[in-house]
């Protein structure tokens, strides 16, 4: 547990001396509070440790006048972030656990997940309130047109900060969507007109969760970073992670999800749809993940479900949660899911 990795750290770094933990981060703001509220949990946990977070712009925070579904690469916001780490610049790295691909480069894991904020999209009013909506993501798109034919969207990128700018001093859009745990980390709650429910708009895949990635191989910080777990977060990602990889999902075609952990059940919901929201597949599955912490040491040792290694979550209830993302988009598949997302790929290109 938490003691046996803080034992190994100061070892290796001298109680409250030695170098410091580096942490990466990228640039933005939002990056910036979720990477200091993840280093404020370690220290938390290990006071004699120093870190020093090093920032950095990747490819996504450069490329602002493209829809990030049109540059085609899947790790945009980590690649230099991964890079930092593959030359052992940094020690961890802090993503939104939504920007991580479902397959990660080999010799990386995420080695934690901490508890999720809520993973709901939010409509921010522009203060006047026209009636156009500017949003994000061909997910939320897809969604709002089949529910709301009349309205219009267009495309919003640049950060948080650039994003609201937009809104609030143009007369372009009357109103944009944007995840509710970012607006929550950044203190801008005050602006949510409205929480879409999951009925109205399923959300993205690891949505408001925080990820830790670290290289596999350093058991060390693997360790050190395995106390920020949050067991529930982590089986409810580790579904729809697995959901989306079978669905060879991505960034660039809409797959939504909705997950809820009660009584030792996990519930997936998961929906593929038509880049303008006619066609779409939507269904739910449950499975038990009500399974005892076995102490394996041993071969099972570093794990990986969908790039996750957690230890201190029990292996067969990860399997388990696993297994119900991979059986959910086989379910959906069955029943066209593949052409409806091929196309969506092609309008998507061609677009």
């Amino acid at each position: 547990g938490a003691a046996n990795g803080a034992s190994l750290l100061q070892g290796r770094n001298g109680v409250g001396g030695g170098r410091a933990i580096r942490v990466g981060t990228r640039r933005s703001q939002l990056a910036r509070i979720q990477t200091d509220s993840v280093v404020e949990m370690l220290q938390e946990f290990y006071p004699d440790l120093r870190f020093e977070i090093i920032a950095m712009s990747t490819i996504g925070d450069k490329i602002l006048d493209t829809a990030l579904s049109k540059i085609g690469e899947k790790n945009l916001f980590t690649k230099e972030l991964e890079n930092a780490l593959e030359r052992n610049e940094v020690d961890l790295v802090v993503h939104s656990l939504k920007d991580l691909p479902t397959s990660l480069p080999p010799g990386f894991t995420i080695g934690a997940i901490c508890k999720r904020e809520n993973p709901l999209d939010a409509v921010v009013f522009h203060p006047k309130n026209l009636g156009i909506r500017g949003r994000h993501s061909l997910r939320r798109a897809a969604q709002l047109k089949k529910k709301f034919p009349q309205l219009e969207f267009r495309d919003i990128r640049g950060n948080l900060n650039t994003r609201l700018k937009k809104l609030d001093e143009k007369e372009d859009f009357s109103a944009i969507i944007l995840a509710a745990a970012g607006l929550k980390r950044m203190g801008w709650e005050n602006r949510i007109g409205q929480l879409l429910s999951p009925e109205d708009c399923l959300y993205a895949v690891g949505q408001g969760a925080l990820a830790v990635e670290v290289r596999a191989k350093d058991q060390e910080t693997l360790n050190m970073v395995s106390t920020l777990h949050d067991g529930e977060t982590v089986l409810c990602c580790i579904a729809e992670r697995a959901f989306m990889k079978r669905l060879e999902g991505g960034c660039s075609v809409p797959v939504a999800v909705n997950t809820m952990l009660k009584d030792g059940q996990l519930y997936l919901t998961g929906a593929v749809y038509s880049l303008d929201g006619s066609e779409s597949l939507k269904e739910t599955m449950q499975t038990s993940v009500n399974y005892p912490q076995q102490n394996e040491d041993g071969p099972n040792d570093d794990v990986q479900h969908v790039g996750i290694t957690a230890k201190n979550v029990p292996a067969q209830a990860q399997e388990a949660a696993e297994n119900l993302g991979i059986e959910l988009a086989d379910l959906l598949l069955s029943k066209g899911a593949k052409h409806i997302l091929c196309v969506a790929r092609q309008l998507n290109d061609a677009c």
